[in-house]
């Protein structure tokens, strides 16, 4: 049905607001760069226009620190751009001191908590593989 994939990596010690709200800011920034993937407005029966939405699904997996680091490192090989949160952004309050708190790290000291990545769907399950699904 599709060739891509679109899925978010959550990681699992999260408190679920944190994965909740981890999920919504990664999702905007994979909508953002395929805005393609977003289909028609909604249309209730009484003539309500909604919002429209993801014309796929979105899978949301799960893991541990040690695999988020290595699906962030991944997917920097392949050249996939990624939406990408760290830890530190939850004490900021919007976005451009989220921006400034993410630009003091680096891949490597990165406390990654969130990845979503669309792109073809044997690279996102490459990237992925070791995350398993959002129990």
């Amino acid at each position: 049905m599709f060739d891509t994939k679109f899925t978010i990596v959550l990681r699992e010690d999260l408190a679920v607001w944190q994965k909740l709200n981890v999920a919504a800011f990664l999702s905007t920034g994979v909508a953002a760069q395929f805005p393609q993937m977003i289909g028609e407005p909604y249309r209730d029966r009484a003539g309500n226009i909604y919002n429209a939405l993801s014309i796929q699904p979105v899978i949301v997996l799960s893991a541990d620190q040690t695999t988020l680091s290595t699906i962030h490192r991944r997917s920097l090989e392949r050249g996939v751009t990624i939406s990408l949160y760290v830890e530190e952004m939850f004490s900021t309050g919007f976005d451009s001191l989220n921006r400034e708190t993410f630009a003091k790290f680096a891949p490597d000291d990165a406390k990654v908590v969130g990845i979503a990545m669309r792109a073809d769907k044997k690279i996102v399950d490459k990237i992925t593989k070791g995350a398993r699904m959002q129990a």
